[in-house]
């Protein structure tokens, strides 16, 4: 007989709202990335109901603890104790668009069960370096995809015809950004030729690991030529 699944059986899960889309009238489906159960995927009932406290903690970036249902045939969010919404890079659009991205290669590239407490850590500090002015957002994006790659075990490192194309300084910084501890990845800065060619090398290593179109990137680079200053 199919036990039935109680309240009591829930988990606390840690982690982040990566995604959430309408699911019935009133329901959303969220998806999770969370330290001990890798991504998850489950229904927040109620969650778009006005005054409903599901509804801001499930919104995109929240981050914080989830009380989870574990189900065979779905996933249920009960509540959920947010310490973390990021409101100073919801409020700046660009910021948000470079976040989306980051999330959306979090959703593409997790799986269900997997050890993924690295990334989430990750992701959590790209996040807060988005909300710093003293960090240029390209730096934090260059960074981030480099280091995904590598939090993935999946980085060949630099080719000998890379190398060529890299200066001495943006070596030494791909050096810091691939070894150095995820609490001091974002202490570092660079010229603009320095970060010019961090982004080449990024972009590089993106189109063979990911292999994939990220809508949340055609939005962001939208974004960026419509602020983009005007020349004459």
């Amino acid at each position: 007989m199919r036990r039935a699944v109680r309240e009591e059986d829930a988990e606390k899960l840690s982690g982040i709202v990566l995604s959430a889309t309408p699911a019935g009238e009133y329901d959303r489906r969220v998806v999770l990335l969370t330290r001990e159960a890798g991504r998850i995927s489950c229904f927040a009932r109620r969650a778009r109901r006005q005054g409903n406290p599901l509804m801001a903690a499930t919104s995109p970036f929240a981050f914080g603890k989830f009380r989870v249902i574990r189900g065979r045939s779905a996933d249920v969010l009960l509540d959920a104790e947010i310490s973390n919404y990021f409101e100073p890079l919801r409020r700046d659009p660009e910021a948000a668009a470079y976040g989306c991205y980051f999330l959306e290669i979090c959703e593409y590239i997790t799986r269900e069960n997997n050890d993924e407490a690295s990334l989430l850590l990750l992701l959590y500090v790209s996040l807060l370096a988005l909300e710093k002015e003293t960090i240029p957002n390209r730096l934090v994006r260059a960074v981030f995809e480099i280091r995904t790659i590598v939090t993935e075990g999946e980085y060949p490192g630099i080719a000998e015809e890379e190398k060529r194309k890299l200066g001495t300084d943006a070596l030494r910084a791909h050096a810091f950004l691939t070894q150095a501890p995820l609490q001091r990845l974002y202490t570092f800065a660079v010229s603009e030729q320095v970060l010019e060619q961090l982004e080449w090398l990024a972009a590089r290593k993106c189109r063979v690991y990911f292999r994939h179109d990220f809508p949340s990137l055609r939005v962001l680079n939208t974004l960026l030529r419509t602020l983009a200053p005007e020349t004459t």
